[in-house]
């Protein structure tokens, strides 16, 4: 409760702070933050405008125009089918931050409830993810609905889970292990019903915006590529990646991708092993999301909301020989949100990635337990008069 007053108290703080120079703080921040980029797309598209969004020029013009003030650098990293929120650009600048997110938060404490019915409003308002987000003007509890609220209704809905997966395409490398983790575990309909979602996405994406918006981005991603994730020492601070761990201890561009690679290989191995096996459902879920985080090499702390998903699993699954481990799993989960950003920029390294992988093990560790207890377990009942 305690850490529920203090992001309340730091959102107010917040907003105060970004309404001193029009929307905006001192710094040229504008009041929502990265919602600023959300908002002009879909305003841009609304308007019929929607070739600007990757006219960084004209882009940043409008976003001025908008806050009124000088703006630092904003830029629209998204594939066009995020301009299909066109709608939410025919609300005021405000109205719509507030509307994004409220209903962000809600539809992932939905999820939440859906998956772990006890503790979903206590742990949807006091994750550390859920305050860095909101402060953000992010979209991790969008996606957290998404790709962990899928995971966890695929066994009741699997069509509708396929859907949300779908839906994912938005951020495309938060859905690079749903392959792996749908085919290995024969999931067919659940696939399926994500391609489809994908493709009617990309196609209504093409006949409202027009087929030259996929080059635009294309182009517009690779030079965000380089400048952003392999240079970008202004926001490294907030990646908790694997390449970006290795960029910050010295190893350049390709070091740092084959580092990635030499992770995410066995971790894909891993998830696609679990899922194989039909493993329980919040461990193999819990593996699943833990393993995204692991295998992208782009991930800021925002996007950790979805592992508020795998920390509730952990305690869900535990058992009196496995508590400390899935206490010590579900404590690096909530934390790396609140920790790899201050850090990031007290000392120059990003810790987040290192924070993160002792879970996937630690989820292993756990199961392999379970499995062994199991047998054992059952004989002593059996045994008893």
């Amino acid at each position: 409760m305690c850490w529920i007053a203090v992001a309340a108290v730091a959102t107010v703080v917040s907003v105060v702070q970004h309404l001193q120079h029009g929307l905006t703080n001192t710094a040229g921040e504008p009041l929502g933050a990265d919602f600023i980029n959300t908002w002009t797309g879909a305003a841009l598209a609304w308007r019929g405008q929607a070739q600007t969004v990757y006219d960084w020029l004209a882009y940043h013009a409008f976003q001025e125009q908008i806050v009124g003030a000088p703006l630092d650098f904003y830029h629209y990293s998204y594939p066009p089918v995020l301009l299909l929120l066109a709608p939410l650009g025919a609300l005021p600048y405000l109205v719509a931050l507030g509307v994004w997110t409220l209903c962000g938060w809600l539809v992932f404490y939905l999820a939440l409830r859906n998956a772990f019915p006890h503790h979903a409003l206590l742990l949807a308002l006091a994750a550390p993810a859920v305050l860095v987000n909101t402060l953000g003007g992010q979209n991790g509890t969008w996606s957290a609905a998404l790709l962990a609220g899928g995971l966890w209704l695929l066994p009741r809905r699997p069509i509708i889970a396929g859907i949300l997966f779908g839906l994912l395409i938005y951020k495309p490398q938060l859905g690079l292990l749903l392959p792996v983790a749908l085919l290995a575990g024969r999931e067919g309909r659940t696939f399926g019903a994500a391609a489809v979602t994908a493709v009617v996405l990309v196609l209504a994406s093409i006949l409202l915006f027009g087929f030259e918006l996929w080059p635009s981005y294309l182009r517009n991603a690779e030079t965000l590529r380089a400048t952003i994730l392999e240079d970008g020492t202004g926001v490294w601070h907030r990646m908790v990646s694997v390449f970006v761990f290795a960029r910050r201890i010295g190893f350049d561009a390709s070091g740092a991708y084959a580092m990635q690679l030499i992770v995410a290989v066995p971790v894909a191995i891993g998830v696609a092993i679990a899922w194989w096996r039909n493993w329980p459902a919040d461990l193999r879920n819990a593996l699943t999301v833990v393993g995204t985080c692991l295998v992208t090499p782009y991930l800021q702390d925002y996007d950790l909301v979805m592992a508020v998903f795998a920390a509730a699993a952990l305690l869900a699954a535990m058992m009196p020989h496995t508590q400390m481990l899935a206490v010590i799993g579900a404590g690096l989960l909530l934390v790396v949100p609140l920790l790899a950003a201050p850090v990031g920029l007290a000392t120059g390294l990003s810790i987040g990635a290192v924070m993160l992988a002792p879970v996937f093990p630690i989820i292993w560790m756990m199961k392999r337990r379970a499995d062994t207890m199991t047998p054992f377990t059952s004989a002593s009942i059996q045994q008893q008069p």
